[in-house]
C-alpha cells in the first residue's frame, strides 16, 4: 500500500466522525501488519466503544511484537468488559502461548460471563492441554454459553479423556449444545465420540444432524 493511503488512513482514524474512524479501521485489513499497528494504537482509547472493540479485534489479526502485552493489559485491567472479552478473543486470533496464563486468570476471575466466554473460546484456539481442568470447570458451571465454549474447546485441545463429560450433554434440550457437541467429537476416533456421532446424526435438528454427519465424514466413518 501507497504511503499516500497510509497517511489517508492516519487521517481518518483523527476524524471527528466515527464513521470515518471505523472505515479507516476496516480498511486496515490490506495493510502489512507493521505498518497497522501503529494506526490501530491511535484508536484505542476512542470515546466510541464500537471503535475500541474493532481495534482491539484488529490487534488480534495483526500480529506484531506490540500487540501481546497491550491485549494482556487490556484483559487485566480494562473498566469496560466489553473491551475485556474483545481482548480475551484478540489473544486467540493471536494464538500466542504466552497468553495462556492470563486467560486462565480471567476465567476464573473476571465477574462478567462474557469475559470467562471468551476466555474459553480462546483457550481452545491455543489448543494447549493444559486448559483441561479450567474447560471442565465451565462445562460444570450450569452457564449455557460457557457449556458451549467448553464443549467445542475441548475438542480443539483434543482432551481425550473427556470425551465422557462432553458426552453428559448429548441429550441437552439446547440443540446449540448439542451442534456444539457433534462438531466437538470430530477432534476424537473413538469408539465412544462415533457412536455419539451416530446418535447425533439423527438429530430432530438439522443444523445438530449436519454438524454430526460432517464430523463423521471428516473421521472417514459412514453415518
Amino acid at each position: 500500500m501507497s504511503i499516500v493511503n497510509l497517511q489517508e488512513i492516519s487521517d481518518n482514524l483523527e476524524s471527528s466522525n466515527s464513521k470515518d474512524r471505523l472505515l479507516a479501521l476496516a480498511s486496515l485489513r490490506q495493510v502489512d501488519a507493521e505498518d497497522a499497528v501503529p494506526l490501530i494504537k491511535k484508536v484505542l482509547d476512542d470515546e466510541v466503544l464500537p471503535v475500541r472493540s474493532m481495534a482491539v479485534f484488529a490487534l488480534g489479526v495483526k500480529k506484531t511484537e506490540e500487540c501481546y502485552p497491550i491485549l494482556v493489559k487490556l484483559l487485566e485491567s480494562d473498566p469496560d468488559y466489553g473491551i475485556r472479552a474483545d481482548a480475551a478473543g484478540a489473544l486467540g486470533y493471536l494464538n500466542d502461548i504466552r497468553a495462556f496464563d492470563a486467560l486462565v486468570r480471567a476465567f476464573y476471575e473476571d465477574t462478567q460471563w462474557l469475559v470467562r466466554f471468551s476466555a474459553a473460546v480462546s483457550l481452545g484456539n491455543l489448543g494447549d492441554i493444559r486448559a483441561k481442568q479450567v474447560l471442565l470447570a465451565a462445562l460444570r458451571s450450569g452457564e449455557t454459553v460457557l457449556q458451549q465454549a467448553a464443549i467445542s474447546a475441548l475438542g480443539e485441545i483434543k482432551a481425550e479423556d473427556c470425551v465422557g463429560d462432553i458426552l453428559d450433554f448429548a441429550q441437552s434440550e439446547d440443540w446449540l449444545i448439542r451442534q456444539r457437541l457433534a462438531e466437538s467429537l470430530g477432534n476424537f476416533n473413538t469408539e465412544k465420540s462415533i457412536s455419539a456421532l451416530k446418535y447425533l446424526a439423527k438429530d430432530a435438528h438439522q443444523q445438530v444432524a449436519q454438524a454430526a454427519n460432517y464430523s463423521l465424514q471428516k473421521l472417514g466413518i459412514n453415518s
